[in-house]
């Protein structure tokens, strides 16, 4: 589904601990993939760009960085597993709601409370005598 030359990859360097080794050794993985310029079919990128991810910047561009893993290979792959996921999650077309309406058994149930509510109220009120 995704083309090789689409993937844009950059190797940065991974935050947190790690000793020395993480000073000097870039491992982590940025990939950039281009929503607009991709051989997507465009129902997916209208998704893709209409979903609210944060790693999908205003240009239609999702950036993903990839440093769970000590090496840079498994980061790229680890980057690659979680743009598929995302583009999955926009291949998947949504059912529309249908609207409906209550019952004829939850209306007379409603009713009913309500009746119910409106006696309970009302022998909480004031007794008023006339003479």
């Amino acid at each position: 589904m995704l083309q090789p030359h689409e993937l844009e990859f950059h190797a940065v360097r991974a935050q947190g601990p790690g000793g020395q080794n993480v000073n000097k050794v870039s491992s982590a993985i940025h990939l950039r993939f281009d929503v607009t310029a991709s051989s997507l079919p465009d129902d997916v990128k209208e998704r893709l760009l209409r979903c609210h991810d944060h790693r999908i910047n205003k240009q239609g561009v999702i950036v993903i960085k990839a440093q769970r893993y000590r090496t840079r290979e498994k980061n790229r792959q680890d980057a690659i597993q979680r743009l598929d996921e995302i583009i999955s999650s926009a291949s998947r077309k949504r059912k529309t709601r249908k609207l409906t309406r209550p019952g004829r058994a939850a209306r007379l149930k409603l009713r009913e409370h309500k009746i119910h509510r409106s006696r309970t109220k009302e022998l909480r009120r004031r007794i008023r005598h006339y003479s």
